[in-house]
């Protein structure tokens, strides 16, 4: 990377493509997961190489459970399999947290999240974000029952709530929102991403299926970004 590049400080990335990466090769489309989770992390660690403060990967959405029964428990199994490994980061100084709502989980997945959060809590390097079970509207949603309480309880005025409260009680809490968000695969929709956190985002969509995702893609990215004039509402 030239040292001329900006690195950003946060990038979003939706993971896309892995099944059709599959269908492609008459495998099935759980074999793309699995060569997806290796891209996942190289990708993570590369991140880490560059000196983001945060990155966080779309891995598994509120509406994915809609997906075939055969195919969610191979992803359940792969995350699992990740989990116990805990994703190789006991040598790194990341951060680990999973955005999005844990009751869905089996214990032993729940468990597994946990405990990797609570050992991971006070390492200083960058903040790996790992959005499972995650739906942006579901987090307002979330962020607002959670300030009408504080409000219900006296501990708050309505006139308190502002942007920061809001921002105070989303899962991304004291991360800075992101650069820019990475869609892979040829698709330009968001999914329901961090709706509330990508207000000034940029967006960079790239014609590449995530398991075929490189690290020369990523650069690509991150060119593609610095090339952007924000504004951020100003001339």
């Amino acid at each position: 990377m030239d040292n001329n590049i900006i690195i950003p400080k946060h990038i979003g990335i939706i993971m896309d493509g892995n099944g059709r990466w599959a269908k492609k090769r008459m495998l099935p489309r759980n074999m793309g997961h699995k060569k997806g989770a290796e891209v996942f992390q190289d990708i993570t660690r590369y991140c880490n190489e560059l000196g983001l403060e945060s990155v966080t990967f779309y891995a598994f959405s509120t509406e994915n459970w809609k997906r075939p029964a055969e195919e969610v428990n191979g992803i359940m199994s792969l995350l699992k399999e990740y989990l116990i490994k805990a994703f190789d980061y006991e040598k790194e100084n990341n951060r680990i947290v999973f955005l999005g709502d844990k009751s869905a989980f089996s214990g032993e997945l729940l468990e597994l999240m946990l405990d990797i959060e609570e050992k991971t809590k006070d390492r200083t390097g960058m903040t790996l974000n790992i959005a499972l079970n995650y739906g942006a509207r579901n987090e307002i949603v979330h962020a607002t029952k959670a300030i009408a309480n504080m409000v219900k309880n006296g501990e708050i005025d309505i006139d308190d709530i502002d942007e920061q409260l809001v921002s105070d009680n989303l899962y991304t809490k004291g991360q800075p929102d992101p650069d820019f968000i990475l869609r892979p695969s040829g698709e330009k929709r968001i999914s329901n991403f961090l709706l509330w956190q990508i207000a000034y985002s940029e967006f960079v969509y790239m014609d590449v299926l995530w398991p075929d995702f490189t690290r020369k893609d990523l650069d690509d990215a991150i060119i593609e970004f610095n090339r952007r004039n924000r504004r951020f509402g100003g001339v």
